[in-house]
């Protein structure tokens, strides 16, 4: 596993995404947040093809109820090749880009999935995430969409993932 480094890695990113993903990205969209934020993108190899990515970034996020400025992380896209899933390959790039997050002083880290994405909701709620709120036609196919976040605190408070998806928690935290 390794974070984004060259232009030369992008075409295997983008086709990576466009076969899992159902929203159609153009190759701006994937320079912004790569080219902005290269150490919150975090691919893995098999040999020499690329077989899972995340790409996320980091903004400045004033809370309403703190008066201190903190950094929100974002989650905008994550895909493991078909062959390789459900060997927690995802949970170690969410785990992963989180883990550099919070080092760059990180409160809360928050993404949107499509509801039916049944995989990606699993995958989440087994890292702590919950469901924020539910985003009505989010998606250009009509589909609607979970925000998901996970509070991680202040930057002096112990990070609560797990370091391998082993030690993830067997039931899942989804709220009713």
């Amino acid at each position: 596993m390794d974070y984004y480094k060259s232009e030369e890695q992008l075409p295997a990113i983008m086709k990576l995404m466009e076969t899992d993903l159902s929203e159609p990205y153009s190759i701006y969209t994937y320079r912004y947040f790569i080219n902005n934020w290269p150490k919150l993108c975090w691919m893995a190899f098999d040999g020499d093809k690329t077989i899972g990515a995340i790409v996320c970034k980091l903004d400045i996020h004033k809370s309403r109820t703190e008066l201190k400025t903190t950094y929100r992380g974002y989650i905008a896209m994550l895909a493991v090749n078909k062959e390789y899933r459900g060997k927690g390959l995802g949970s170690e790039l969410v785990i992963k880009a989180i883990s550099v997050m919070r080092e760059h002083g990180c409160t809360e880290v928050i993404l949107e999935t499509e509801i039916t994405n049944k995989g990606a909701l699993s995958l989440y709620y087994k890292l702590g995430f919950l469901k924020d709120k539910r985003l009505y036609k989010y998606y250009l196919n009509g589909v609607d969409a979970f925000r998901l976040k996970l509070e991680l605190g202040f930057p002096t408070e112990t990070l609560n993932i797990p370091e391998k998806i082993s030690e993830a928690p067997t039931e899942t935290n989804e709220p009713q």
